[in-house]
């Protein structure tokens, strides 16, 4: 049966029509809506998702017009969309509300936030150093360069960067107050 008298006997709600085009199409339905629901994908929802593409065939056949394209692709589009839009609700399904301090602290956001505001004030009090002490700092805490590489690239003495580096390490600390 061509995809014309197909789609035709689909308008007419033949169920050998439908019949037949469960059997041709359900493989690429489930193979369709589970690469798009992904990892995450159960049995019971990638069934549910097939399923629901026939159903709404054979509740909307006049939908798929066979002069615009064929009817598997039109079904996998479908297959897809219902996919994505399951994988969403499982999504909203597994976010948790952040609505007390407590359930925060719990997941560890509360520390989080605070670290990211160390990391900031840190940042900010390592730019506002004046070289060579803010390029001693990087290059000991942020490349792990030794003092003595560091003494090398910046043509100083090994006493020299561990002078900097005691002094630029006080003036962090009282500028961030840790």
């Amino acid at each position: 049966m061509n995809e014309n008298n197909l789609a035709e006997a689909l308008r007419r709600r033949d169920e050998a029509a439908i019949a037949l085009v469960m059997e041709r199409y359900a493989r690429l339905l489930w193979s369709a809506a589970s690469r798009a629901l992904g990892r995450e994908a159960a049995a019971e929802d990638l069934e549910e998702i097939v399923a629901d593409v026939f159903v709404y065939l054979w509740e909307n056949p006049e939908r798929f017009d066979p002069g615009r394209g064929k009817l598997k692709d039109w079904l996998a589009a479908i297959a897809r969309s219902r996919a994505v839009d399951r994988r969403r609700q499982l999504l909203r399904l597994a976010a948790v509300p952040l609505e007390e301090n407590t359930l925060a602290g719990e997941l560890g956001l509360l520390e989080q936030i605070l670290e990211s505001d160390a990391r900031q004030s840190l940042s900010s009090a390592v730019e506002a150093l004046e070289e060579p002490d803010r390029e001693i700092i990087l290059r000991r805490y942020y490349r792990d360069e030794k003092p003595r590489a560091i003494a090398r690239a910046l043509g100083l003495s090994v006493k020299q960067v561990d002078n900097r580096l005691y002094r630029a390490k006080a003036k962090l600390r009282s500028s961030i107050q840790l």
